[in-house]
């Protein structure tokens, strides 16, 4: 057979559903957080994940920032088959994961924060409970809550996701519900290519946070504040009403506690502000500097306190703003569509928010 003749992979799927043996089929359970599991048969060689390319994307090395599947043509989904499709074609989308450092699942038959869960159960990770996070949010349903609530024309700095505490996601999934209506993109970029681009232009600066590290200082308020992009009271970050076992599990994440009239301040660290990413085997930039010092503004906190150098040094501030313009340079901003789930490795990528007009409704997931 000439297979010059066969352009791409769905013609080749066209011919040869002539002339294949019929397909194995097998039996997938996907089992949602509300404990409700449906049993779907799925074709073992169905081909439902299409690599996809649009005009945002960023060429990086051999591939592309970020990874992008749709619905191959032949692909008849519902919420069901679709999270059947994930579970067994697990390995080919990690494997997407690792290689782009995001993946942009677009145009499956999705709607809602259930329809989400049950697409996040379906890749069987383990949910990280969201404990130490500076962002309000608001439990939605299963192992899905609302991504940060702050006001919608204030901006969200690029961090990686709780980079600030020791025990942070390694993944995280988002989904947009709702989409904007201008604006409010979830921008994202590499973390290698800031380090690569920081050691070459600050080498002192990038030793002396490898050795270092940052503390992190963060006031926390009697309450939510939804009016602050920070501003999650002691209560909803520790995940109690009691102080004693607010301090428990302050403790445990190596958090410092000191009580005030009506709040707390939280000290963290030092902790690394570089890392390494075992499974590409390169350095990261894994921090929440740039975050700390341009976001974290509200009633209670000065973000020039809010991050220092391990030695309790200020921070160079023409240093961070050149930092800011490194992230802005090499990130890659994807317009929202409703259904859209983009999920990133918290280890390669970080992320950002842009303002938004309204609606906009974007939920998010947490994984170990």
């Amino acid at each position: 057979m000439n297979t010059d003749a066969l352009p791409d992979h769905n013609h080749f799927a066209f011919l040869t559903s002539f002339i294949l043996p019929p397909k194995n089929l097998f039996a997938v359970s996907i089992s949602a957080s509300d404990g409700e599991s449906e049993l779907t048969l799925m074709a073992a060689d169905d081909d439902v994940f299409v690599e996809t390319r649009i005009p945002e994307q960023k060429a990086v090395g051999v591939g592309v920032f970020p990874a992008v599947v749709s619905p191959s043509p032949t692909a008849d989904l519902d919420q069901t088959s679709f999270a059947a499709a994930v579970s067994s074609q697990k390995p080919r989308l990690e494997a997407l994961l690792r290689s782009s450092g995001a993946l942009l699942l677009r145009g499956f038959p999705l709607r809602s924060a259930a329809d989400f869960d049950r697409a996040v159960a379906a890749f069987r990770y383990d949910e990280l409970p969201y404990v130490g996070g500076a962002a309000p949010r608001t439990n939605v349903v299963g192992r899905v809550f609302t991504a940060n609530e702050s006001p919608p024309d204030q901006k969200i700095p690029f961090h990686h996701e709780m980079a600030q505490v020791p025990e942070f996601p390694s993944k995280l999934f988002f989904f947009c519900e709702v989409e904007p209506g201008s604006g409010g993109e979830t921008p994202i970029v590499l973390s290698h290519l800031v380090y690569d681009r920081m050691r070459a232009r600050f080498p002192e600066f990038v030793d002396r946070l490898e050795e270092q590290g940052l503390i992190y200082t963060r006031v926390l308020g009697e309450g939510d504040d939804p009016s602050s992009p920070i501003g999650r009271g002691w209560q909803s970050t520790f995940l109690t009403k009691d102080r004693s076992v607010a301090e428990e599990r302050a403790a445990k994440l190596g958090v410092k506690l000191e009580w005030l009239e009506d709040g707390v301040k939280t000290i963290t660290g030092p902790i690394p502000a570089i890392r390494l990413d075992h499974t590409r085997g390169r350095k990261i930039w894994f921090n929440s500097m740039v975050a700390a010092y341009t976001g974290w503004e509200d009633a209670r906190n000065d973000p020039v306190k809010a991050v220092t150098f391990g030695d309790g040094t200020p921070l160079p501030a023409d240093i961070i703003y050149e930092c800011l313009n490194i992230l802005e340079e090499e990130s890659v901003a994807i317009g929202w569509k409703k259904g859209d789930i983009l999920l990133v490795d918290n280890l390669a990528t970080l992320h950002a928010r842009r303002p938004f007009d309204p609606p906009r409704r974007i939920l998010a997931s947490l994984c170990k």
